[in-house]
């Protein structure tokens, strides 16, 4: 999935919908789908996550809404390790999934010049 890394946001979203709020043996869990390619709607990918936190979030347009946290693993080329994103509707942006500072930190420096410097994954 392509991401957007974003320092001046300080936790990492993903595109999440039909979020729903479920129990799980007393832990409360989301149920939400997702659409990892830019502007597809196929495919959707169902996912199920115990919720971390539930925290106001500030989004670029000044609204602040109420959004579930999840914890996943996230990878970079080979680096790989745990981060928090935020469910959200990311629909109408470019990107659906953002990369903040909090999940960058002690592990990158970001050189704001440069783009795509990953290499893209081939699939056979």
């Amino acid at each position: 999935m392509k991401a957007k890394i974003d320092t001046g946001a300080k936790t990492s979203a993903i595109h999440a919908y039909k979020v729903r709020e479920f129990d799980r043996d007393g832990a409360m869990f989301v149920s939400f789908y997702i659409h990892p390619v830019q502007r597809k709607k196929k495919p959707e990918i169902y996912c199920e996550a115990p919720v971390a936190d539930r925290r106001a979030v500030r989004s670029s347009n000044g609204k602040e809404e109420i959004r579930y946290v999840i914890r996943t693993e996230l990878q970079i080329g080979s680096d790989v390790w745990p981060a928090e994103f935020t469910l959200t509707n990311r629909d109408q942006m470019g990107f659906r999934a953002l990369v903040g500072r909090e999940a960058l930190r002690k592990r990158y420096l970001i050189d704001p010049s440069r783009s795509f410097v990953q290499k893209q994954k081939t699939e056979k």
